[in-house]
């Protein structure tokens, strides 16, 4: 039987920026992190129908668009969010931006754990602040936070830490105690965090997210959370995301800084496709995320069976594959040619994740399960001879 998901979708002429150079070449472009699978038909039927309406005008958010969002936090994480917690951004790397100019001044110290999402390091260095470098630990196969690294490293300067919580891009959810111990050290040492949640649908079998905000009275208190529809419902252009702060101060310096970008309004097609979202499409993400599942057993059964010496981190979280390709011998820039021309499929290099991120590639893997099974088969086709 034919899953709605296994439709292969055109993108020529849409301007999408992660097939723009490839798709006329011929290569698979598996870089950029959205989806090639079409937002559910709940979402597109309420965009369709507010734009038919024909009156784009200045719009309020309805309740109706709060009471969405608390009602999804509250069945899938424990954590019902109340109305007034919530601020409104056109997504999470404007609230990244926005966070760094809020809680730090210039050349105050902002942690990032890398290999990370690299927008965090711009957020920081676009606002002219410094960047204190905490790499996560590879330890017996599976990532982790060095908590002991970082409370050597932070100092009264340090003010701010960004979690990528689930990680991208080494799939990482963190648990209950490593958050628990995260907020303590942060708490003690003045640091606040923001913790970038975009992926928290995005969840695997045996695992559980949990809002670092929820977790207790202390973490609400520290704690920015950013959030968006973008990756689960494939609207990362319809450009509205939703940062959640439960403590009174600072709320008011981020809704302060909100204010001066002149961002104090959403953008009304993308007010409508998250409450849409949030409202109706529960079972859809469920299903989702089951076939993201299928999608990277696929990967990592064929690697391992063609490629034994690629390591694949196990997926906990995102839709996102991390390859370990250091033991071809190869630098980085010429695996990522032999990947585009031999195998003719682009991954994203993991240096520009930061440090630690050197000689492994990120694998975007929500697709058609064809796209991903042909890509895998060209990728341990070109890498076999090597």
């Amino acid at each position: 039987m034919t899953d709605e998901f296994d439709e292969i979708i055109d993108r020529a002429g849409t301007g999408s920026a992660k097939w723009s150079g490839f798709a006329e070449r011929g290569v698979t472009a598996m870089t950029v992190a959205d989806m090639d699978l079409r937002a559910p038909r709940e979402v597109i039927d309420a965009v369709v129908e507010r734009a038919r309406h024909g009156i784009f005008g200045y719009t309020e958010v309805p309740g109706s668009y709060y009471a969405a969002l608390s009602a999804w936090c509250s069945e899938r994480f424990g954590w019902p969010v109340k109305k007034e917690w919530v601020l409104i951004t056109p997504g999470v790397i404007p609230a990244l931006n926005l966070a760094v100019q809020a809680y730090t001044e210039r050349w105050d110290k902002v942690v990032v754990q890398p290999p990370v999402y690299y927008p965090f390091m711009h957020a920081v260095m676009n606002n002219e602040r410094n960047i204190l470098f905490n790499p996560l630990k590879l330890t017996g196969g599976r990532y982790r936070m060095d908590l002991d690294g970082l409370a050597e490293k932070a100092d009264p300067r340090t003010r701010l830490l960004i979690l990528s919580s689930p990680h991208n891009p080494v799939g990482r959810v963190w648990d209950e105690r490593e958050l628990r111990a995260l907020v303590d050290l942060c708490a003690e040492r003045g640091i606040t965090i923001v913790s970038d949640e975009i992926h928290f649908d995005l969840v695997m079998d045996g695992h559980g997210h949990t809002p670092t905000a929820s977790l207790s009275d202390e973490a609400a208190a520290i704690t920015v959370t950013c959030t968006s529809p973008s990756k689960t419902f494939n609207t990362a252009e319809l450009q509205v995301g939703n940062v959640i702060i439960p403590e009174p101060r600072l709320r008011e310096r981020f809704d302060d800084v909100l204010a001066r970008a002149g961002l104090g309004r959403p953008n009304v097609l993308g007010a409508v496709a998250c409450e849409a979202a949030y409202s109706r499409c529960g079972p859809w993400a469920e299903k989702l995320v089951e076939y993201i599942r299928g999608n990277y057993s696929l990967m990592r059964e064929r690697l391992a069976e063609k490629l034994p010496g690629v390591w694949v981190a196990p997926l906990e979280g995102t839709y996102l594959g991390w390859l370990d390709l250091r033991g071809f011998g190869l630098g980085e820039t010429e695996m990522e040619e032999l990947l585009i021309e031999k195998a003719r499929v682009a991954l994203t290099p993991g240096s520009i994740f930061g440090p630690g991120g050197e000689g492994f590639f990120r694998m975007n893997l929500a697709y058609p399960r064809s796209v991903v099974e042909g890509a895998v088969e060209r990728i341990c086709a070109a890498l076999g001879g090597i």
